[in-house]
């Protein structure tokens, strides 16, 4: 199957954006009408300064839009010079409309009255005759890269409930049909988004309103804003990253729009850490820009909205408030460097015949379904995608929804309650073909028909089993051991595998089952059998009586664990090709092809100490100034580029 990594395109040639996103120290939201010229153009020489050439920038709407029928000459006149002074630094800038919402504040248009954000035809038409203008008036300067709608419109819309129930999809969707045909009207032709976040029911499981396979036919790319709290630092180093695999939808280009810390969360090396983490990590999962959050701290706001009352956002900036560079900005620079010296624009993901399936119940609002099942899917899915990342496989993210690829020979199906009968259908013919299908069996975190939905469970995995109607055969223990009775893959025979236990009392549990036409390959403390494989035609249906992936995405601080074991077992089995790949799981390996037919392999570590590792490969290694290499060693959480070159056929 082939593997999300489009860039952007504009005039026929390939856009990769490094930048921030920005505002002034000197006013914050109300920059326009406080504009600092000189303060300005050292703010966007100390972004260019270090690598960053996009910004993102937001036209503070109340400012812009002083009544319904008028714009504000000096504050369009103060964003034209704006644009002048990228143009004149070699800068671009992606300009946002309605702003509406900023860290933690919501301003209207005073003369807004209460009206329907999406709903209220005139008001809608005047935000249509806003965008229309401010698009005419700088559509032909050469400083504009592109055109965001708005910033965060979820929250804008509802912040309490950021639109999850009380957002009315069709209405979102044709407002934003009516606002791009407004810039197109206003004669931008430059790549558009939305600036809502992505946060759609697609990859979050809850329904905002703003669906992203319904504003994929719009809009020019997919624009993330991803600030995770997670309790396991593996899947926050990851959790951005397999966001932008989840936005695989239509062909679209993914650019981290928004990302960031503040410093007073954490510290210097941390944040380090964090931003190198994301950057690599998302690049490896198809992103190709990067707009972090912020450009500069804000210290001497402290007295005003949103700063006042949410004082940790004065410091997500890059520099500080005198405009140093702090450590995350210094990896903004080294990352744009190496993008810059490999020519990103030319890197490709390979395509892959391993699969991670996401059921539709993720996105697809079947009747009569609770909206844990979605939350279920991705944080289980999630998981499984750390899993396979530590076993350096080159997963691809399957969307049931969008069909499942009928080219894999591996489909994995973590902790998986629902998939649509059609789907088991074309599990089975792949089957048949040769592949092989994991499942793990989950009985979902809540007691409404609880239990695998899955259509003849027994004769498709070869096996009886013995549940009883409306019980769960719960696990008690704060570990589940699986020890290998035949070999597995790289799995010896007699190997036991121990794998943490949580979860709620309904998913804590197991399928208790014997085995019929199934071999048993691994069993559980009891000999139960744990891991069974199933022969259909030319391949097998594998099944897991654990909910393995669900266990350790309710466990914290839990990566690595051994389902990589597992997973790393079953590509072996399926005779999936891994050309890199590293023993220890705290080193995640990956390969991108260059257009050239050069492969580079990267090395994400996800260890808090030094480490040398002897990778596994076929070829040569080779550092980027071309000497060969047999060894890698990474800094704390660091990362290793190489170029790996493959035994001649």
């Amino acid at each position: 199957m082939k593997r999300q990594s489009a860039t952007i395109t504009a005039n026929g040639e390939a856009e990769v954006w490094f930048g921030a996103n920005f505002w002034s120290r000197g006013g914050g939201p109300r920059m326009w009408s406080e504009y600092d010229a000189g303060l300005v153009e050292s703010e966007l020489i100390a972004m260019r300064d270090l690598g960053m050439t996009i910004t993102r920038s937001f036209m503070y709407w109340p400012d812009f839009m002083p009544t319904p029928h008028s714009l504000d000459t000096q504050a369009l006149a103060n964003f034209r010079h704006f644009l002048d002074l990228h143009e004149n630094l070699g800068m671009g800038t992606i300009p946002t409309f309605l702003v509406g919402h900023m860290s933690g504040e919501n301003w209207d248009p005073e003369w807004r009255q209460g009206r329907s954000l999406f709903g209220d035809v005139w008001f809608v038409a005047r935000q249509a005759w806003y965008v229309r203008e401010a698009t005419a008036a700088f559509a032909d300067h050469p400083a504009v890269r592109g055109w965001l709608l708005t910033n965060e419109v979820p929250i804008y819309a509802d912040w309490k409930t950021r639109g999850v129930g009380t957002v009315n999809h069709e209405e979102v969707t044709s407002w934003a049909q009516i606002l791009i045909d407004a810039i197109r009207a206003g004669g931008g032709r430059q790549p558009v988004s939305v600036g809502d976040g992505a946060w759609g029911v697609e990859v979050l499981g809850a329904d905002s309103g703003f669906r992203v396979r319904e504003l994929a036919p719009l809009v020019d790319f997919h624009g993330p804003h991803v600030y995770r709290m997670e309790n396991d630092p593996v899947r926050q180093h990851l959790g951005a990253a397999f966001i932008c695999e989840l936005l695989d939808i239509e062909g679209r280009p993914v650019v981290m729009e928004e990302f960031g810390v503040s410093s007073d969360y954490v510290s210097g090396d941390n944040a380090a850490h964090y931003y190198r983490q994301v950057l690599h990590n998302t690049f490896l999962a198809g992103a190709r820009g990067w707009l972090a959050w912020n450009n500069t701290d804000y210290d001497a706001l402290f007295e005003r909205a949103p700063y006042s009352h949410h004082p940790f956002e004065m410091h997500f900036g890059l520099t500080d408030a005198g405009g140093a560079a702090k450590p995350q900005a210094l990896e903004m620079k080294q990352f744009a460097d190496l993008m810059h010296r490999l020519g990103v624009e030319h890197l490709t993901r390979p395509d892959t015949d391993v699969a991670l399936v996401i059921p539709a119940y993720l996105e697809s609002l079947f009747p009569f379904t609770q909206p844990e099942d979605a939350a279920s899917v991705f944080e289980v899915s999630r998981q499984a995608y750390v899993a396979s990342r530590e076993a350096d496989l080159p997963i691809g993210v399957a969307r049931e929804a969008d069909g499942l690829p009928d080219d894999c020979a591996l489909y994995l199906l973590p902790s998986a309650k629902q998939l649509t009968a059609p789907s088991w259908k074309r599990l089975h013919e792949r089957v048949a073909d040769g592949a092989i299908v994991y499942a793990s069996v989950f009985h979902g975190e809540h007691g409404v028909q609880r239990g695998p939905w899955w259509p003849n469970l027994d004769q498709t995995f070869g096996v009886v089993k013995q549940s009883r109607y409306g019980l769960v055969e719960p696990v008690d223990e704060k570990t589940v051991t699986l020890r290998f009775v035949q070999a597995f893959g790289q799995i010896a025979e007699g190997e036991q595998l121990t794998f943490p236990v949580a979860g709620t009392p309904n998913s804590r549990a197991f399928l208790p089952v014997v085995a019929a036409s199934a071999d048993v390959v691994a069993v559980d403390g009891a000999g139960r059998p744990a891991l069974l494989r199933n022969r259909v035609g030319r391949g097998e249906f594998v099944l897991c009586t654990y909910p393995l992936e669900h266990f350790a995405a309710r466990t914290p601080d839990v990566n690595p664990e051994p389902t990589w074991r597992l997973y790393a077992a079953l590509a072996t089995e399926a005779g999936v090709t891994v050309h890199v790949r590293s023993d220890d799981p705290r080193v995640l390996v990956d390969r991108v092809d260059h257009a050239d037919g050069r492969h580079f392999a990267w090395f994400v570590s996800q260890a808090s100490q030094p480490l040398v590792i002897a990778p596994r490969y076929e070829g040569e290694l080779r550092d980027l100034s071309g000497d060969v290499i047999e060894e890698i060693a990474l800094d704390a959480f660091g990362v290793v580029v190489v170029e790996h070159v493959p035994v001649a056929r």
